[in-house]
């Protein structure tokens, strides 16, 4: 079925939704009464309730084979990336239901990005009057990080990123999280920890950089050791922060910085703010866009806040591009 014979459902009032939320996650554990109150108000849905991996695969299973035309997801990055794995190793992305992500969990770079902005309960009660009176929707389309190793199943995700980025999700995880702060506030501690390990020279610490070899596209390889590189199919990250500045015509934006990079105090700002094209290469600061992207390390990694470990330098890391998956923005 194809995404307008889903939408024509839609449009004539008979369409299916289907919705998966997580009551663990940042922004729906505190606004849980309030998003449930919509949930009660939405016609012809279905409600699935999942907290983790294997939740949330049964969930979307349970939503799938409900035949939904609609799949809302109430949760944060880490949900998302678990549901959109499940669905491209389910289903051709042909089959899938349209998908729209609300923002529910702590941090929530890919439904803000795509649009989707304002309290949970505030973009349900948006979906449920266009549900009533359904016109020409607005969609986004975005592409998916494809992430293979051989002898590992293959990931899907929007953000993948190693080095100081990396230990600063993992710091998240484990010191600031456990104290309750979610949204904006968790949000800009992540980037406040990442940026002192920048300006006081933490990242000189070999615990904080990575060392590894790139493949470009081109064939061109590289190796060294890293601040941070990043790869990412959205347009924008955290706090709105755009750290690339590729200027070539391809899906994903790919950013590292040398752990010997200069002119740090000067760079920081264009770094973040998508003005990188004033940084040199010659001074350790590298963006481009490509279709592809080859990573050879030994060392953790996350993919949408999610934590992963490579442990074999010799099986490389592939990264490519999805054909885009299409969202539905309110």
């Amino acid at each position: 079925m194809t995404i307008e014979s889903k939408l024509n459902h839609l449009k004539s009032l008979s369409g299916k939704i289907g919705l998966l939320l997580n009551p663990m996650s940042g922004q729906v554990r505190k606004r849980e009464k309030a998003i449930r109150q919509m949930l009660d108000q939405i016609p012809h849905s279905i409600v699935c309730e999942a907290s983790d991996a294997a939740g949330f695969i049964t969930a979307t299973d349970t939503l799938l084979q409900a035949d939904v035309d609609l799949m809302v997801i109430i949760a944060g990055d880490g949900t998302s990336h678990a549901v959109l794995s499940h669905l491209f190793t389910t289903l051709p992305d042909t089959d899938w239901p349209i998908l729209m992500i609300i923002p529910g969990g702590t941090t929530n770079m890919t439904p803000l990005d795509l649009g989707m902005h304002g309290k949970p309960e505030k973009i349900l009660h948006r979906l449920i009057d266009y549900l009533q009176q359904p016109g020409t929707p607005e969609l986004a389309q975005r592409p998916v990080l494809r992430i293979e190793q051989n002898g590992k199943d293959t990931i899907f995700g929007m953000f993948f990123a190693v080095g100081l980025v990396a230990r600063g999700v993992k710091f998240s995880r484990s010191s600031v999280k456990h104290i309750g702060i979610t949204g904006g506030v968790f949000t800009f501690l992540i980037m406040l920890h990442s940026l002192i390990g920048m300006i006081f020279g933490l990242n000189q610490r070999k615990s904080a950089s990575v060392n590894m070899s790139i493949m470009k596209e081109n064939g061109e390889k590289i190796e060294g050791t890293y601040l941070f590189a990043l790869i990412s199919a959205l347009d924008c990250l955290l706090l709105n922060l755009r750290p690339y500045w590729g200027q070539e015509t391809a899906p994903l934006h790919i950013t590292w910085v040398d752990q010997r990079r200069k002119k740090l105090w000067r760079s920081i700002w264009p770094l973040i703010t998508g003005k990188g094209h004033i940084l040199k290469e010659q001074d350790g600061y590298h963006s481009h866009n490509a279709n592809t992207l080859t990573i050879h390390m030994n060392d953790e990694y996350i993919v949408d806040g999610e934590l992963y470990q490579s442990t074999d330098s010799n099986a490389p890391l592939r990264i490519t591009a999805t054909q885009p998956v299409t969202f539905l923005v309110l």
